[in-house]
């Protein structure tokens, strides 16, 4: 094993939100974590967000404060629907799961999400962590908001934001069956609706992304009529999101914001109320989330999402996913115990290549240090670690056909159609056989570098650093990512055995 040359793996962000004081600064997690939904149940809190072609999909978390997150798991260990999640005809990049919403009825959890081009699924379990058992309704209800009213009666809110029509859908007890659907409101740029109530007065939620705002709109009915406040936008906390009542009855707010290459993060905040109508902030500073505020639940004790990871668990991490659906027979953690295995698979570029593992960045700054035995890896092999996103610049460990390692630095542009490729350091020779790859991520510039070692002391930077960036209409949808990749352009190859991932801050 190499890990007596790394430094102690932990389960670690490098961002920590709580600070031990009592109070807490923004975000609780400092990654892409979009299309926030977070709910109450007892005590517990639970938090659903966006997962797009990542395997498996739809991630929970759960915390007592707001503030402190463990993962619960994960609901959908496949996609199903398309050949794209396959990463076939250029895979589902933009596609598969957006902005689920859950909620929690006469004690079974369900999630309402609409996958790309498909019909709306309704998951149930009555356990958090699953299993969950799924069914279609007839419609495709845009980021659907579930919501379930005081007589236990279900429905969901759809807005489009070309259209800006919020139409309510009722469904049967059993969320089967949708038994009545009408637009109940115009919100002209509406879309991911949340539905919640306080005494006899709904509240309504609605992102408006051509402004990066969001909205409130209030009746008595959830048929209306409606009328609106404008809220907070991301120039001042955020512009998806809702409230989620405390234990108390005070109620905390929760948004989404755009952060530059980092992705989307999630924001809580303060929430009081005034003639009727929710205020994010504090009475002293209203229509602003906080920098730092009070903790909304004191005395919780401080946790951290894995992060680091040396592989000897079973199963895989919590905090790792695949791009799009990985090949079984391509990965293993038991061929090798203490190893992650990855067989190269055959395919033209890191894009379009099966089986590449995906952790998200952290910022402020994270830097991912990865500890690989190079032993197997075969001629032609394109096997290495570096960032997944808008842009993909890695080190690739090959073999060239004289027998020798060789080091490739590459940086990879997405493009609406295509890919462009920058290679800075083209098959550079290296002796080792044992390797040390490491991927720095600034998210305060938007910038990142990688560079490698023989013994992880000693490292030498490669092929400069290169942009980060998040851009919705290319790459991935997300914020920057940590990959770990193995390919062959020309057939199947050897393999990449992964001792270790760490990840640390500055």
């Amino acid at each position: 094993m190499l890990l007596a040359v790394l430094p102690a793996l932990a389960g670690a962000q490098v961002w920590q939100s709580d600070r031990g004081d009592g109070t807490y600064a923004n975000p609780p997690l400092y990654a892409d974590y979009p299309d926030p939904d977070i709910i109450r149940v007892g005590q517990d809190f639970y938090f659903i967000t966006t997962t797009f072609a990542n395997v498996p999909g739809l991630t929970i978390m759960t915390s007592r404060d707001l503030v402190n997150w463990r993962f619960v798991g994960h609901v959908i260990d496949r996609l199903e629907g398309l050949p794209q999640y396959d990463l076939k005809d250029g895979g589902a990049y933009r596609k598969g799961i957006f902005a689920p919403s859950l909620r929690y009825r006469d004690g079974v959890f369900y999630i309402a999400v609409t996958p790309v081009g498909e019909k709306t699924r309704i998951y149930r379990s009555k356990d958090i962590r699953g299993p969950w058992e799924m069914n279609r309704i007839s419609e495709a209800a845009f980021d659907p908001g579930l919501f379930f009213d005081t007589d236990g009666s279900a429905y969901i809110m759809t807005s489009v934001g070309s259209d800006g029509t919020n139409t309510l859908l009722s469904l049967d007890r059993d969320l089967r069956t949708v038994t009545d659907k009408r637009v109940v409101y115009y919100n002209k740029g509406a879309e991911g609706s949340k539905l919640v109530k306080r005494g006899d007065t709904y509240y309504m939620f609605n992102a408006i992304p051509r402004r990066l705002g969001m909205t409130v709109s209030r009746a008595k009915s959830l048929f209306g009529p409606w009328e609106t406040h404008d809220q907070i936008d991301d120039k001042t906390g955020g512009h998806q999101g809702a409230i989620v009542d405390l234990p108390d009855g005070t109620d905390y707010g929760f948004v989404m914001v755009d952060a530059g290459a980092v992705g989307r993060m999630t924001n809580i905040s303060p929430v009081f109320w005034k003639d009727g109508w929710p205020v994010w902030g504090t009475p002293d500073a209203p229509g602003r989330v906080p920098t730092t505020a009070t903790k909304p639940i004191r005395g919780k004790a401080v946790t951290v999402l894995p992060a680091s990871d040396d592989f000897s668990g079973r199963p895989l991490g919590l905090q790792w996913q695949w791009n799009h659906n990985p090949v079984a027979s391509g990965w293993s953690l038991t061929e090798r115990p203490g190893y992650l295995r990855l067989r190269a698979g055959q395919a033209p570029a890191l894009w379009s290549a099966r089986n590449t593992l995906l952790q998200k960045g952290q910022g402020p700054f994270s830097r991912g240090t990865v500890a690989i035995d190079t032993t197997h890896i075969a001629t032609g092999d394109q096997c290495g670690f570096g960032t997944f996103g808008k842009y993909n610049g890695h080190i690739a460990v090959g073999r060239g056909r004289d027998g020798r390692l060789t080091l490739t630095m590459r940086v990879i542009e997405d493009l609406a159609d295509t890919q462009k490729t920058d290679v800075r350091i083209d098959a550079q020779p290296i002796s080792a056989k044992r390797l040390f790859l490491r991927t720095d991520m600034d998210f305060k510039t938007d910038r990142a570098s990688v560079a490698y070692s023989v013994d992880g002391r000693d490292w030498r930077t490669l092929g400069g650093d290169f942009p980060l960036a998040f851009d919705w209409r290319t790459g991935t949808f997300q914020g920057q990512q940590y990959a770990l990749f193995c390919y062959n352009p020309d057939a199947k190859g050897g393999w990449m055995d992964v001792d270790s991932f760490t990840l640390s801050g500055r």
